[in-house]
């Protein structure tokens, strides 16, 4: 047998007594494996080292679980959380011929708008809102009617209505997610600076689970709940709210071996793969390698487990839409998420019309568009609201409702165009404080004019309400911007 090691200062061979019984210890099936996994992973000995990860919270925090509703495509804030009278008023004028003119003064913005197409900004004739709105709650919130449901719980909510985006096409959704434009490459999101920060509360489970389709590889893809260079350890693992196929490659092989000899297998591999990163210590596909072998026989029974959605009462059942066919699928992922967050999965990103520019795009028809959308959407949130709220689990899980940009006041023909200049998200739960709308527009919704927010404030926030302080996540090498980390919004914190 040949190493290729090093020689030491006398020149003997460097191997060193763990590896040689990293390498021996085992027989020829350590030698293999050995031999599988430096040929796997030698070449990323080089990385950088990952110091503080799992450190626990730096204060005190008012939240443990975060639920992050994502709707790909642009959701309308001028007709969900942010209702524009002023746009039915003036339906069919051009901008320039209502007292908010200067409105198309691009000069009124800080943004800086990289890429994209120069169209999205030049849509002047005022579209008249295309639903009509109430007022709900104590605190008088005006919410669309495709959101009436959610209305039911505006004294719950806090609306930010000055958020303010990068991208103007749909690499925005990524710009959500991680604060950076697309052209920017993968960086890690939040979801995986907050398991990175914090850990996992349930060792059978991952810590960041992803739930419906995400992003199209065209907006980020993967990179939309990639740990980038954190490490895959901290990336979304993605699961289907389907029990018997929730993951692939998680149900026990066909030629049924049993749960005994499983657990000989996994541990055999995992005391190899141990060995191993003595060798390799610094090798971040190693120890998500290691980590996946390990979580992978608690998996086989606990996901499925949390999954069986059927075990929940009819009226629970109800209560998020299971009933009907237009909210039965979205409804499913949102229980999915109340029992993932029960069971302390940290970041549930739960995904809505996902795929290529993302279902809510409404260019064209966003009447018909929105109208089908938010029926799919907005029973299913209420009720995770409802029940979250009367399970007492509200007020240690947060929720957080988003979208890449809102969409043009004026009109696209019969729809309304990309709009990253002032659009709207909001939080519930997990210590934020409930009926409160921060921040604002201008009277047609067209600039963030007031207590302006870039994305990541909101990530900032829920960090905070994490209890972790994003500059205290230190990767050494990797330098972040100042609009990485955002500013915690102290108005809506209770």
């Amino acid at each position: 047998m040949r190493f290729n090691k090093p020689r030491n200062s006398n020149g003997c061979t460097g191997l060193s007594r763990r590896t040689l019984l990293a390498e021996t210890g085992m027989g020829f099936t350590g030698l293999a494996l050995s031999a599988m996994l430096a040929k796997d992973a030698g070449a990323q000995t080089a990385a950088r080292p990952v110091s503080g990860a799992g450190s626990g919270p730096h204060f005190a925090p008012k939240a443990k679980t975060v639920i992050w509703i994502f709707l790909c495509g642009g959701v309308s804030h001028v007709e969900s959380f942010d209702v524009k009278p002023e746009l039915t008023k003036y339906g069919g004028k051009s901008i320039e011929d209502t007292p908010y003119r200067d409105a198309l003064d691009q000069k009124k913005t800080d943004a800086i708008i990289v890429g994209g197409n120069p169209e999205h900004f030049n849509r002047k004739t005022i579209m008249p809102l295309q639903t009509g709105y109430q007022r709900y709650g104590k605190c008088g919130l005006e919410v669309g009617d495709w959101f009436k449901n959610i209305g039911q719980h505006a004294d719950d909510l806090a609306i930010v209505r000055s958020l303010w985006t990068l991208d103007n096409d749909h690499g925005a959704q990524l710009t959500f997610q991680t604060g950076r434009h697309v052209r920017e490459g993968a960086h890690p999101t939040l979801g995986s600076w907050v398991c990175y920060g914090l850990g996992t509360l349930n060792q059978n489970l991952p810590e960041f689970v992803v739930l419906g389709q995400p992003t199209g590889d065209c907006c980020g893809g993967a990179w939309t709940y990639g740990g980038a260079y954190l490490g895959p350890q901290y990336a979304g693992v993605r699961l289907a709210t389907d029990p018997t196929h929730p993951l692939p490659f998680l149900s026990p092989s066909e030629n049924k071996i049993s749960a005994q000899e499983q657990i000989e297998d996994f541990g055999l591999i995992g005391r190899l793969n141990r060995l191993k990163g003595i060798q390799y210590p610094d090798d971040q596909e190693l120890k998500a390698r290691i980590k996946a072998y390990e979580l992978a026989f608690q998996m086989q029974s606990a996901v499925p487990e949390t999954l069986q959605i059927e075990r929940e009462t009819e009226a629970t059942r109800k209560m998020y839409g299971l009933d009907k066919p237009d909210t039965k699928s979205f409804g499913e992922q949102c229980l999915a998420a109340r029992r993932l967050a029960e069971r302390g999965v940290r970041f549930i990103q739960v995904f809505h019309g996902g795929g290529g520019g993302g279902a809510w795009d409404a260019h064209s028809d966003i009447k018909v568009n929105h109208t089908a959308l938010s029926a799919q959407t907005d029973v299913p949130i209420a009720g995770l609201l409802q029940d979250l709220k009367q399970r007492g689990m509200l007020q240690d899980t947060l929720i957080v409702w988003g979208t890449e940009f809102g969409r043009s006041p004026g009109a696209q023909g019969t729809g309304r165009d990309h709009h990253p200049n002032g659009f709207c998200a909001w939080l519930a739960g997990g210590g934020i404080k409930g009926g409160v709308q921060h921040g604002a527009t201008d009277e047609l919704g067209f600039h963030a004019v007031s207590d302006r927010h870039y994305v990541t404030d909101i990530h900032a926030t829920v960090l905070h309400q994490l209890g972790v302080d994003s500059h205290r996540l230190e990767v050494p090498g990797r330098k972040r911007l100042d609009r990485d980390h955002g500013s915690v919004i102290k108005e809506i914190i209770a």
